[in-house]
């Protein structure tokens, strides 16, 4: 706003330039130029000697932090009264680790004034934990009141409650190791629910900060790393019987080798539907969360035995979580777009990746090969994390560029002899008929799984023989739909 001088007096303007001053001004860019004399003094200093600060001037003494805080680099503090200090339970002081690791949680490596452009800002603690500091007043639970002490090597807030160090969400399960589920998941350590970790690098490159490929623990590496204190979760942790009623419905579709393998698949793939990427406070939580799989998973707050709020999230301990088997069991969906491979050699100059739209002008993408000249040429897929159940398959193959129509099938399963041929497949489904202009999806077939896992070798074959038009290739995608025993 544009203020003209001749309607105010030089009183009135000195008076408004003081105020935007006082109000705007960031007290620790603007300490330099303070003649305090506690400028003089180092942070260490300043606390130890604070009278509100004493007892924890003590702490930093003990623990060797005084000398840290009296040196070059510049520190935010927010010390407890001695008042507050007095009510922290003793567990939080019981050790030197403990006691450290109190003392950080209220230091930060920079200056956090009062004064900031945002009204919270995320700070992470010496700690490793990230508190929040709103409008200058709050941090996490604490209410500053006194704002803005400054000293040499930075500035420090006095609170009036203690920051105690919260566990984060898998603290918490390794904690709580008498329960099924949390004593599973802490037994990935030990055993890779993958063998290879491509999986988990895949979703790592694609979601930076969701994912940590070097961790241990399979359930930290392939779901969501919940020892990560830069992200909130949710986590619904069942307790022993929800849990084994939950493990055993899924069993069926799981099957291994062995009883012991399928045991640990199904407890993997009922507790990795369990958590979501965002701490949901009890009130807002919906009637229905996705899972970042895809599973809809019901909730019902009625059976919330317990709520733990912790550093990077909640905790909901329940009695039951009952996620029905018609969403649990997901359908696979195959890109034609996204071969891995082709039966015969060099291809490319008859293999099409297109991108059109339908009759209703929605955008697809598919593959096309045509005029290619081998009898049953075929194009290769694969997929990941089948059940052991019946699949109905279906696909939509597009033919919209020949009149006439053409045949082509699928084959489940095989490896290949000596001599490149697929041998042993699973199943081999009839040919069917792709003809001009069909935009619908059709049903194909069905196969079954006898155990569940990775299918390596999916096969798209066409007609056998060499004849342009009549052995062409098309493919937008494929459906596998589980079927439910």
């Amino acid at each position: 706003m544009m203020i003209s001088i001749n309607k105010y007096s030089k009183a009135m303007l000195a008076g408004m330039t003081l105020l935007t001053v006082v109000s705007c001004s960031n007290p620790w860019d603007d300490h330099s130029a303070n003649s305090d004399e506690n400028i003089e003094q180092t942070l260490g200093d300043r606390l130890t000697n604070d009278s509100q600060t004493t007892e924890f001037g003590k702490l930093l003494e003990e623990t060797g932090y005084d000398r840290i805080l009296s040196g070059s680099k510049t520190y935010t503090v927010w010390p407890p009264t001695n008042e507050a200090l007095a009510s922290v339970p003793q567990e939080a002081l019981s050790d030197m680790k403990s006691k450290k690791l109190f003392v950080q949680n209220h230091i930060t490596l920079t200056a956090f004034s009062s004064v900031s452009e945002q009204d919270t800002v995320t700070v992470q603690m010496l700690s490793n934990k990230y508190l929040e500091f709103k409008n200058g007043a709050v941090i996490f639970d604490a209410n500053v009141i006194t704002t803005d002490q400054y000293a040499s090597n930075g500035l420090y807030h006095v609170i009036d409650k203690a920051l105690v160090p919260q566990q984060n969400v898998w603290e918490y399960l390794k904690s709580n190791a008498g329960n099924k589920m949390s004593s599973y998941l802490l037994s990935l350590d030990e055993f890779n629910i993958y063998q290879s970790d491509s999986t988990a690098k895949v979703r790592a490159k694609s979601e930076p900060g969701l994912y940590a490929d070097s961790l241990s623990n399979s359930y930290l590496k392939n779901v969501l790393n919940l020892n990560n204190e830069k992200n909130k979760y949710t986590f619904f942790l069942l307790e022993d019987d929800g849990y084994d009623a939950e493990v055993e419905k899924l069993k069926p579709y799981l099957i291994k080798s062995n009883e012991d393998s399928t045991t640990t698949y199904t407890s993997y793939f009922t507790a990795r539907d369990y958590v979501f990427h965002k701490a949901i406070a009890r009130e807002n939580l919906p009637d229905t969360l996705e899972s970042r799989f895809g599973v809809k998973v019901p909730i019902d707050t009625d059976n919330i035995v317990e709520e733990v709020h912790l550093s990077n999230g909640v905790v909901y301990v329940m009695s039951t979580l009952d996620v029905p088997l018609e969403t649990r069991l997901l359908t696979t969906q195959i890109e034609g777009e996204d071969p891995e491979g082709f039966s015969h050699g060099d291809k490319r100059g008859n293999t099409y990746y297109r991108e059109k739209e339908d009759l209703n002008g929605i955008l697809f993408y598919d593959i096309m090969v045509q005029n290619h000249g081998e009898p049953e040429f075929a194009i290769y897929y694969n997929t990941r994390d089948l059940y052991s159940t019946t699949y109905e398959v279906y696909w939509r193959a597009i033919n919209d560029i020949q009149e006439n129509t053409f045949e082509q099938r699928l084959r489940f399963g095989g490896t290949f002899d000596l001599e490149g041929e697929v041998v042993d497949p699973i199943a081999t489904l009839d040919y069917t008929d792709v003809g001009p202009d069909v935009y619908d999806e059709i049903f194909i077939g069905e196969f079954t799984l006898e155990e569940s896992g990775d299918l390596d070798l999916i096969s798209l074959i066409a007609a056998n023989t060499g004849s342009n038009g009549d052995n062409t290739l098309t493919l937008d995608y494929l459906k596998l739909v589980p079927v439910i025993k």
